[in-house]
Formats: structure tokens, C-alpha cells, sequence
């Protein structure tokens, strides 16, 4: 199964950023990918006040990605966007796949939001904003297991292994990561990821300047489940590919059976703390 990482640089002006985004999946499709993601917040990356009015699940932006996927005969991981949410305050932080065919087959709304207070430094409450989704979630890509998160969900690995302990045999993280934080975090988190799990990691990630004041690291990936950088993008919009290698992930279960000798059970559903 070959995969593709589009990372671009959304900002304020979601009609620029979806043109970007269905550049980078042809680019994906020509260079023949099976799959394509996209980063979170592909429609959006600006001031709040500028936010469009967010959209349920089958709006616009689903019929704009829909399309995409049947046009270009690909899977489509549309990164997020902002779903209309719970109450008039908070939107949720949604993505979603699409078959070749264009039909929605998963939705996975982010469970883990980034409220920080660091005095003097940081004061953000994402979930002054976001409401947090309260399931897990994986697709059947092609006929992979594809186990779905976004962002700052890459720093809880318990979440990861319900994911690969559901049958995940490729995790995905759509993200924004920030610069001060992903130079020395994100790969090391990502190539964690899929060591322990035993997955491949397919990270894409927003790269470069968004209003107001934000930089993001950029850096997408595609990491195999021995911990390896297989591609990444390099610092500018455009795509990185690789090839999974299924069988190879089989023999490094089998050679160093990490998962099959674990003791300690997770629980099934996922409870709030």
C-alpha cells in the first residue's frame, strides 16, 4: 500500500487553503498513492474571528473531499476541519476518509485538547473552543486497519494501544504542530508510536506561518514499525511517499512479539477521566 503525506500551510482564507489541499492530492494520486492525508485543520488555520461557520459531517467540505477521492480514484484522509459541535460555542476537531468510490467510511472526532497554563508564558484552553470526541476509531483502508487520531492525542500512547490491541496496523496523525515543541518532540513521539505498537505512522503535519503569530514545525512522515523514517517531507508545502510493506510488519511481530507478551489489559471502552 503506498501512502501520502500533503503537508501544506493553511491560513485565513479557507478557499486558498481547500485549492492547496486537492493540489496535493492529485500530486498524491500521480505519484500513485493508495492513500493520501491531509494535516489537521486543512480548511482553516487563522483568527478566530475569521473562523467560517462550521459544518456537519456531509456538508460542504464533505462533498468537497468526496469528490476529490472519486475523482482521483484514492483514499482520502481529509485531515480535520471544524464540525459543528455540541453548543453554539465549540465546534468539534473532525477527520474523515473517504473510498475511491467517495463514500465517507470513518469519522474520528479529536478525544484530547490542549489546555495549558504556564504563568508568564502560555495561557491556552482548546477546550474553551473544541469539545472533545468521546470514541476510537479505526478504518478499513484498501484493506488495512487504520487506527485515527489527531495532534496533541500523539501524547497519550494508552490511546494508541487500544488502537493497535482494536487490529490497527497503520496509525494516523493528521497535525499542527507547533515549532517550540516539534523540533524536539515530534518525531520522537511519532517513531514511539510505532515501536511499541508496531505500526506504521503515517504524521502529517501544517507547515510554516499562520495568523496570528503561530509557526508550525511541519516535518510529515511516514515511519515503519521498527522505528525507521521511511519519508518526510522536506520544509515547504508539497508531499512525501512511501510504500508499507505489510508482510515486513507481520515478521517484526512475529520476531519481536511485544504485543502478543503484554500483561497488562486496557479497557475496552474508552471512559473519561
Amino acid at each position: 500500500m503506498r501512502v501520502a503525506v500533503c503537508q501544506l500551510n493553511a491560513r485565513d482564507d479557507r478557499t486558498v487553503n481547500l485549492a492547496m489541499a486537492r493540489d496535493l492530492l492529485g500530486r498524491a494520486a500521480a505519484a500513485g498513492a493508495t492513500l493520501a492525508v491531509l494535516p489537521e485543520y486543512s480548511d482553516y488555520l487563522g483568527p478566530e474571528a475569521g473562523l467560517p461557520k462550521p459544518e456537519p459531517v456531509g456538508g460542504e467540505l464533505s462533498v468537497f473531499f468526496a469528490d476529490a477521492a472519486r475523482d482521483l480514484g484514492m483514499w482520502v484522509h481529509a485531515g480535520s476541519f471544524h464540525e459543528a459541535g455540541p453548543d453554539p460555542g465549540r465546534t468539534y476537531n473532525t477527520s474523515l476518509i473517504f473510498n475511491p468510490a467517495g463514500e465517507l467510511v470513518e469519522t474520528y472526532r479529536k478525544i484530547h485538547l490542549y489546555d495549558v497554563e504556564i504563568p508568564g508564558r502560555v495561557s491556552y484552553q482548546e477546550s474553551r473552543t473544541v469539545a472533545p470526541g468521546d470514541r476510537t476509531a479505526v478504518a478499513e483502508v484498501a484493506g488495512v486497519p487504520v487506527g485515527l487520531s489527531i495532534c496533541y492525542d500523539l501524547r497519550f500512547p494508552e490511546l494508541y494501544r487500544q488502537l493497535a490491541i482494536a487490529g490497527a496496523k497503520v496509525l494516523v496523525v493528521p497535525a499542527a504542530f507547533m515549532m517550540h515543541t516539534g523540533r524536539d518532540h515530534w518525531e520522537v513521539l511519532l517513531r514511539a508510536r510505532a515501536i511499541e505498537n508496531q505500526c506504521y505512522v503515517v504524521a502529517t503535519g501544517q507547515y510554516g506561518d499562520h495568523e496570528p503569530g503561530r509557526t508550525c514545525f511541519g516535518r510529515s512522515m511516514i515511519i515503519d514499525p521498527w522505528g525507521t523514517v521511511l519519508a518526510q517531507a522536506s520544509d515547504s508545502v508539497g508531499i512525501a511517499v512511501a510504500d508499507l510493506d505489510m508482510d515486513r510488519l507481520d515478521k517484526i511481530r512475529i520476531e519481536l512479539p511485544s504485543l502478543a507478551n503484554r500483561r497488562l489489559a486496557y479497557p475496552g471502552p474508552l471512559v473519561a477521566l
